[in-house]
């Protein structure tokens, strides 16, 4: 058994075909799925599906991209739904930051305190944490060191910054994703094997970060099994027992 810790299954690109998405994946042991917030305007979608199907959970919070739009009464309700097993995504992203330095600084301000109050938020619902971090490992470590609680999270497409590390003892996750596969990935390679087995996850991020070979295709479940090909390499383990190592994880961290 499988499990997908990161799809966007609410993304518009699975529409069309969704269980055709689904029966592809479990035909390769992919048996369960969890879709992250990314937008608040979307999340509505996600609910939808884990309603339609049982092996679909979902998580509620706000990406740091629209941390203007962070607003905890509207997500609420989804919080509190059956199939919500995590807050997030949330985190900090410092990749497409404004130019003027004012403007820096007021949005990093902004993440910030969106980012503490979900960490917050999680810890007084014992929900663990699905956690978004680009360009900005320093203050995101600072952060989750500060605040974070027991149930922790998981650090979402890992980005080989060996000074997060550390945050596994926080019980904090590594999601690894179609990244390790790319043939210029030698920074995560290299800090993939520092990782504690008992703290790896898989994930897709599709429709983004399609894997080797597929490069250029939309990204779906069905393509885990190419990042645990990968990753049984690395750990000199077989698939299988990959495989059964990220799940059971993956159960502990979202109690699935």
């Amino acid at each position: 058994m499988i499990i997908d810790t990161h799809c966007h299954l609410d993304d518009m690109r699975y529409d069309e075909d969704i269980q055709e998405v689904l029966a592809r994946a479990k035909a390769k042991g992919v048996e369960q799925f969890i879709i992250p917030a990314a937008d608040p305007k979307t999340l509505q979608r996600a609910v939808n599906l884990s309603e339609r199907f049982d092996e679909i959970y979902f998580a509620a919070g706000v990406h740091p991209y629209d941390a203007s739009n962070y607003d905890r009464a509207f997500l609420e309700p989804f919080v509190e739904h059956a199939k919500c097993v995590a807050i997030g995504e949330c985190g900090l992203d410092y990749y497409r930051l404004p130019k003027e330095p004012e403007a820096i600084e007021k949005e990093k301000k902004l993440q910030k305190e969106v980012f503490i109050d979900q960490i917050l938020w999680a810890k007084e619902l014992q929900k663990p944490l699905i956690v978004h971090i680009r360009d900005a490992s320093e203050d995101s470590k600072e952060i989750l060191e500060e605040y974070a609680g027991e149930e922790g999270g998981v650090l979402h497409c890992y980005n080989a910054d060996e000074s997060l590390l550390s945050l596994a003892s926080r019980n904090f996750y590594f999601g690894i994703g179609g990244v390790l596969t790319f043939k210029n990935a030698k920074k995560l390679i290299n800090s993939y094997p520092k990782i504690p087995k008992e703290k790896l996850l898989v994930e897709t991020d599709a429709p983004y970060l399609t894997p080797h070979p597929h490069r250029g295709e939309r990204n779906e479940p069905l393509y885990t099994t190419h990042v645990l090909e990968k990753m049984s390499i690395l750990s000199d383990i077989s698939i299988e027992e990959m495989a059964k190592i990220t799940t059971n994880n993956a159960q502990e961290l979202f109690k699935l």
